[in-house]
């Protein structure tokens, strides 16, 4: 068993014609039903842990599907689970906060404030002032160009400028906790290119790999955008993308470590486009055949030409797990999810 002792779930009450939730102790996982979010509950699962809370908003799309083979004890609307966060209906234990609007061309300022930013100071405020672990979702869109690097300390926070209001909603959070002290409480993590199963809802937010996936089936060839930087030639833009079993062991991690902080989560290796959908060809066993197109003028000036996660710091607070190699993470992603048509937990 992990993190947390079980007790009685539910009472039938001898007054009231409905179950009262009794305290029962919980990890809640925001954004449980997305992407990164259904992986965590899924690994949680992998370590004999399904006391677990469910928050989520599931609206229109298929995510609904992530959460069709995992085990939790209960899932609740986000607006819903907001409202009655102080009511004591469970008894958290620790949150992992992986719900946002995690859109790059996403153009309503005020819903990112809200969602991404309003929303998770909710959420931290009441973890720290009821002494319980947060860990939330910050980006790595936060560091803007990379002019500054990609060094996850929390000295240089004010001083980043992220290209796209998701990244500035992620780094307002970032800024609001170090200035009300809480950064030595909670921990915030950066994550980098993270790809695998369970994105195939995220429509043009989908990573690279399942995107040039669906290309290669249909037509034998990938399409890259061609650098408008004449320090990078065509397909020779550069990365971190990290397999998101990796990502999500990274930040289950936090769970039994009392580290704080923000800390990055990639692979600490930049690999170019060419070298991931080569990847995605040879697990296919197919030639590679790539057609270069025109960056978009509405990406241009917000695009990154250069990303690698410094591990140190996490290093340092003790995470000592092995990562997948690109060509690694992208042979499984393919082979045993891709190819069948599979989610995680079948």
């Amino acid at each position: 068993m992990l993190f947390v002792k079980r007790t009685n779930i539910i009472k039938l009450s001898p007054l009231k014609n409905y179950l009262i939730y009794r305290h029962y102790i919980v990890i809640v996982v925001t954004g449980g039903a997305g992407f990164i979010g259904s992986a965590i509950v899924w690994r949680l699962n992998s370590l004999g842990e399904n006391n677990i809370l469910v928050v989520d908003e599931l609206g229109h799309d298929e995510k609904w599907k992530n959460l069709v083979p995992l085990q939790f004890k209960d899932f609740i609307n986000k607006h819903e689970f907001i409202e009655k966060l102080g009511s004591h209906i469970y008894k958290i234990d620790s949150v992992i906060h992986m719900g946002a609007n995690s859109s790059t061309t996403e153009k309503d300022a005020d819903h990112l404030l809200k969602n991404n930013y309003e929303y998770t100071k909710t959420l931290a405020q009441y973890c720290t002032q009821n002494n319980k672990r947060f860990i939330y979702a910050s980006s790595a869109a936060t560091y803007g160009d990379g002019s500054l690097g990609f060094d996850d300390d929390e000295k240089g926070l004010d001083d980043l400028r992220p290209l796209n209001m998701y990244g500035y909603s992620k780094s307002l959070f970032d800024s609001w906790a170090a200035e009300n002290g809480l950064l030595n409480l909670i921990v915030g993590i950066k994550y980098f290119n993270v790809f695998g199963p369970n994105e195939y809802h995220k429509g043009d937010m989908r990573s690279v790999v399942h995107k040039a996936f669906e290309q290669i089936k249909k037509t034998g060839q990938v399409k890259l955008f061609k650098s408008a930087n004449s320090s990078y030639r065509h397909g020779e833009q550069m990365r971190d993308f990290v397999y998101v079993k990796d990502a999500v062991d990274m930040t289950i991690f936090f769970l039994k470590n009392s580290a704080a902080g923000i800390f990055n989560v990639g692979s600490g290796k930049a690999r170019t486009w060419i070298d991931l959908v080569t990847a995605i060809f040879k697990a296919l066993d197919l030639p590679v055949n790539i057609e270069y197109i025109d960056l978009p003028l509405h990406l241009a000036e917000k695009y990154q030409y250069y990303t690698q996660a410094s591990l140190d710091k996490i290093k340092k607070a003790g995470y000592s797990g092995s990562l997948a190699s690109l060509e690694e993470g992208v042979t499984d992603y393919v082979k045993n999810y891709l190819l069948k048509d599979k989610y995680l937990g079948y």
